[in-house]
């Protein structure tokens, strides 16, 4: 059911406030502003599905702009060029924390409203999802005086909050940590942060040059984008500090790759790598409705092959009125690679691509991303389906014969296998 406003009788600024409000008693993560024909298309992304919310008549739509991009400090004279801005307020006892976009379109200007939530930042590592498992490894890594971590995945897959969980746990007195980041997105007290600014000349790579001269123990870069801040992230993990970063890329191997793309030495990169937690975000089932049902012969199958685990029921989404369509929130799927001597030769030595996945998936205590997801299938926090249509089939099917013969049993005898599914086959020639 879309929300109704009186637009005709409301101050403008009493419905951009309801909104922003409603967004965060939703517990959405993207508020969108879609200009047609009509007006303003109002969508709110939560548990990562974009979900209809309102419609904004025309006579309204300008209004309603202009209100969002004074909020964020934005130029309302301009709406030919893109446009960023931020607001942070307080509204209704909410402090607001948010990230404007605007874009041209067609029909007016699409605004894009992100809101933050680094709650689970300040609750620690071992509330974020991890396995006993990875947990562990997590741990052993930051344990270290130097080398670095790196923090992987698509955007929205909550690396800042895992980044950011592990600096709570390294922040000590006697520890001089510096960061460098664009935007600053959280603030933490007793750790110096330095706010990038590209225009004056602020870089990632400058900021680094400089912050190697403030001796610092540990160093964190918001995101790791080109190939001059890869390397002076790796030799500064190999001088005696440890680094944490983020990049967008999609598992270990995946990563371990994407570096030397940017032509980061073999010989630097295998004594400098310490670790890659790679994540997606999967939607979590309602405790309130899930429904434990009888699994199929593939579902058994495929959870028996993958992660050696007999199962006869599997929880389903059902659908109340405290979730949609039976999920609520979402959960953390990981893959933790934390590199022993045997993968630090084989970077060095440039052994062939099969071979090296070989290594990293199979002689060594990484858990992939589906074997993730389907233990926390099996413990019911979320579905089979969100775990499969969540894993890339060509990243996680390589290599594992078996694996594949079950999901070419599932292609060839089932109606409900998604296409993509069938097309990743293909290009794999199974």
């Amino acid at each position: 059911m879309l929300r109704e406003f009186d637009y005709e009788n409301l101050p403008i600024v009493d419905i951009v406030n309801e909104i922003l409000v409603d967004a965060i008693k939703k517990n959405a993560s993207d508020i969108h502003f879609d200009p047609n024909e009509q007006g303003l298309r109002i969508r709110m992304r939560i548990d990562g599905v974009l979900i209809d919310y309102s419609n904004a008549p025309s006579f309204v739509m300008k209004n309603m702009i202009t209100r969002i991009k004074i909020l964020a400090g934005m130029n309302i004279t301009e709406s030919r060029l893109p446009q960023d801005g931020a607001i942070k307020n307080q509204l209704e006892g909410y402090n607001l924390d948010l990230r404007v976009s605007s874009l041209p379109v067609t029909n007016g200007e699409k605004i894009v409203i992100r809101l933050l939530d680094y709650s689970m930042s300040l609750k620690g590592l071992d509330t974020i999802d991890f396995t006993p498992e990875n947990l562990d490894l997590v741990n052993k890594m930051i344990a270290t005086p130097n080398g670095i971590i790196l923090v992987t995945g698509a955007t929205g897959s909550g690396k800042s909050t895992t980044v950011y969980s592990i600096l709570q746990q390294l922040n000590k007195p006697d520890t001089n940590i510096i960061t460098v980041e664009d935007p600053v997105e959280m603030k933490i007290a007793g750790i110096n942060q330095v706010q990038v600014m590209s225009e004056i000349g602020m870089t990632f790579a400058a900021a680094l040059r400089s912050i190697l001269r403030q001796d610092p123990n540990i160093i964190m870069i918001g995101e790791i984008r080109d190939d001059e801040t890869a390397r002076i992230a790796v030799r500064a993990s190999i001088t005696g500090h440890l680094v944490l970063s983020t990049i967008h890329t999609n598992n270990s191997l995946n990563t371990i790759e994407r570096l030397l793309d940017m032509e980061v030495e073999r010989y630097l990169l295998g004594s400098a790598l310490e670790g890659i937690i790679s994540q997606r975000l999967a939607r979590r089932l309602c405790n309130n409705c899930k429904k434990a049902t009888p699994a199929t012969e593939y579902e058994k199958n495929l959870i028996k092959k993958v992660i050696n685990i007999d199962i006869n029921e599997i929880y389903k989404p059902v659908g109340c009125d405290q979730c949609i369509n039976g999920y609520k929130g979402r959960i953390a799927i990981h893959e933790v690679l934390r590199l022993n001597q045997e993968i630090r030769d084989a970077i060095t030595s440039n052994i062939n691509k099969k071979e090296f996945r070989e290594l990293v998936y199979n002689k060594s205590n990484v858990s992939t991303l589906l074997q993730d997801g389907l233990k926390k299938v099996v413990a019911g926090h979320t579905s089979f389906e969100e775990i499969i249509k969540l894993i890339d089939i060509t990243e996680d099917y390589i290599g594992n014969d078996s694996i594949k013969s079950t999901l070419m049993g599932k292609v060839n005898t089932s109606q409900n296998i998604n296409n993509d599914v069938k097309e990743n086959l293909e290009i794999l020639d199974l």
